[in-house]
């Protein structure tokens, strides 16, 4: 797939250049003579998106929503992300954690915790 028409299906969807995601969102809003419009029609065209025109409510702009043939593309045809270091997957791992404690202190519980379930 073109990656701007990739880029367009993640962007409308919440997904990130890998396609990962919740799909907390499933709009793209741009109107005629806009960059993004004719790569929209395109993806309408494949059956991705469907078109909404002239929305009032977005300034007469149209809007485009992602169909569920869009949505398993945008996932089937995003690269893998990249291999991070074990390092790096830790630091990642300590960002999505939702708790108050610092780095090291997570890094130290979470070595307590594995060390306790091997």
């Amino acid at each position: 797939m073109n990656p701007k028409l990739l880029h367009i299906l993640q962007h409308s969807l919440g997904l990130d250049e890998y396609g990962r995601g919740t799909f907390y969102r499933n709009r793209f809003v741009t109107g005629e003579g806009c960059i993004d419009h004719p790569l929209c029609m395109e993806l309408v065209a494949l059956g991705y998106m469907k078109r909404f025109p002239a929305v009032e409510l977005f300034g007469g702009s149209d809007a485009f929503t992602v169909t569920e043939e869009g949505k398993r593309a945008a996932v089937a045809e995003s690269p893998a992300p990249p291999k991070l270091s074990r390092s790096k997957q830790r630091y990642v791992d300590f960002l999505a954690y939702d708790g108050s404690m610092t780095f090291m202190e997570y890094i130290r519980w979470r070595d307590y915790r594995d060390r306790r379930s091997a």
